[in-house]
């Protein structure tokens, strides 16, 4: 298989290199990091082994050309660049398949190839880039996929095959939506939650933001699960996401969000991306992460207060975000 990975950051990279390992033909469109990887390479360190993968880098999407798979894992403060960066990987038998956080990216890739060609994925996995074409994998990995719009056919099925024959652990989901609003109980409080902490906690519950000079850390996961009064803020938030989610149809049992707290106890000092996003002064996921969950929510009937104070918190601290580096220093 050709395949082109468009964002690679830690979750494009480090399954674009466990695919290469395989043996597909792995296309990887850089920005920042292309220099070091074709000098270099891309190299994993992992629980599971480390490795280094060459995939074949490129500055331009024109370069790579149509592709079996186009996976993107860019950032979605970046999909307004999918009129750029897609279509010149598309050909007659393209299928392209997000990897990205949140709700509304199908959608999005759809205005632009075509909703027949678009399949998402949700990745359950612990990894961070830590310097440029260095990842390090920590825990987990499995990713689940779907269709958009449509129950899984065999296009679907074949490329999880090709994850599980890279060492991928993959599902193939009956309904993606329910897929996506089942990541988001544990994507909206250890995400959320990991930057909002920087205010303490009594700002937080009052929705107030005191200036940088005065933030304290960001919070690790290991962070939030030991301080009862974030965990309840935890808790709190997986309420209403499910509880968003029985509105929608999609019925998920408060075991679920239960076992998604217990997964996490195992990641340590874990920084979720969007700590990591703004500790480098990076623009937060807000809108599909965040904002959107919230709007459907609400058209559902569903109450979400420490959703709308998380939101009010994070859009504050996302406005002031390029004055603040992590530990107190001013850019």
């Amino acid at each position: 298989m050709k395949i082109a990975i468009v964002g690679c950051g830690a979750v494009g990279s480090y399954y674009g290199a466990k695919l290469w390992k395989a043996g597909q033909q792995v296309h990887f469109l850089l920005r920042s990091d292309y220099e070091v990887v074709k000098r270099e390479g891309v190299r994993i360190l992992s629980v599971e082994g480390d490795f280094v993968a060459h995939p074949v880098p490129h500055r331009e999407p024109e370069e790579i050309g149509p592709c079996d798979w186009v996976v993107v894992a860019l950032k979605t403060t970046a999909n307004k660049e999918f009129g750029r960066l897609i279509p010149p990987l598309v050909g007659d038998q393209t299928r392209v398949i997000t990897l990205q956080n949140g709700l509304g990216n199908e959608e999005a890739l759809a205005e632009v190839v075509g909703a027949e060609r678009v399949y998402g994925g949700l990745c359950f996995v612990c990894l961070n880039r830590i310097a440029p074409g260095v990842i390090r994998h920590m825990a987990h990995g499995r990713i689940v996929m779907g269709e958009f719009r449509r129950r899984p056919g065999p296009a679907i099925h074949e490329l999880a095959e090709l994850f599980r024959e890279a060492g991928v652990p993959c599902e193939v989901s009956e309904d993606l939506e329910r897929a996506h609003w089942e990541k988001l109980v544990w994507n909206i409080p250890f995400n959320g939650l990991g930057v909002a902490g920087v205010v303490g906690y009594e700002n937080y519950l009052a929705g107030e933001v005191p200036p940088p000079e005065k933030w304290g850390p960001c919070l690790t996961t290991e962070d939030i699960l030991g301080d009862s009064r974030w965990l309840d803020q935890v808790k709190e938030l997986m309420g209403e996401v499910l509880a968003a989610a029985k509105g929608l149809g999609f019925s998920i049992p408060w075991a679920f969000a239960r076992e998604n707290i217990e997964r996490t106890r195992c990641m340590g000092p874990y920084k979720a991306s969007t700590l990591l996003d703004f500790e480098r002064g990076l623009p937060l996921e807000m809108e599909s992460l965040f904002l959107e969950p919230r709007r459907r929510a609400h058209r559902v009937g569903v109450s979400t207060p420490g959703m709308d104070r998380l939101c009010r918190v994070l859009e504050q601290l996302d406005k002031l975000r390029a004055e603040w580096k992590g530990g107190g220093g001013w850019v």
